[in-house]
């Protein structure tokens, strides 16, 4: 009986099949390094670049029309009605370093909302979702004031560019802040 199955056409076609199959078969997937990554929205104050987690930054947007707030500090640039919430709209950098955001067409803010402060914080450029490796981590950051680094947890170094990672979270939680009628 076997050898009636090994002359049988139907057998042969089933065996060509197989050979062909075998042969033309994707070998088993080849080990990949897995490497630890993280992501936070990047952007810039003066030529300082920096990173905030993803999860402290809920939106950025274009600017938006302002109303003034009389008596305010100089970092509060003013009032904006963002699909029918009121947010107070701030400059980051003359907060943090005591420099006027000078606005242009890359001139974005990012809205935080942190242990019950919301609020939209102006930046001089957005770079969008940016991705780290844990071997990019570092504790130095050259060249930044002492109050800039108050905000700071550690940064990345992408080649020759440095990251810092800004905390939204120690922002809105510093009393400073929230702070915003003019000491007259």
């Amino acid at each position: 009986m076997a050898a009636v199955a090994e002359t049988n056409p139907l057998f042969e076609l089933l065996r060509d099949i197989e050979t062909r199959s075998r042969n033309n078969a994707m070998g088993l997937p080849q080990q990949v390094e897995i490497r630890q990554s993280w992501s936070g929205i990047g952007f810039r104050i003066g030529e300082v670049r920096l990173v905030a987690p993803f999860g402290e930054v809920s939106e950025v947007l274009s600017l938006p029309v302002l109303t003034k707030v009389p008596s305010a500090r100089p970092w509060v640039l003013g009032l904006a009605n963002v699909r029918g919430t009121l947010l107070p709209i701030l400059d980051l950098g003359m907060f943090v370093e005591g420099c006027k955001t000078s606005v242009g067409s890359r001139t974005r803010f990012m809205i935080v909302n942190q242990k019950g402060v919301m609020a939209g914080v102006v930046v001089d450029e957005v770079f969008g979702l940016r991705h780290f490796y844990e071997e990019e981590h570092t504790d130095m950051f050259p060249q930044v004031s002492q109050q800039l680094m108050d905000y700071l947890d550690g940064a990345y170094q992408q080649k020759e560019i440095y990251w810092g990672i800004f905390s939204m979270l120690r922002l809105c939680q510093d009393p400073h802040f929230a702070e915003v009628a003019s000491r007259a």
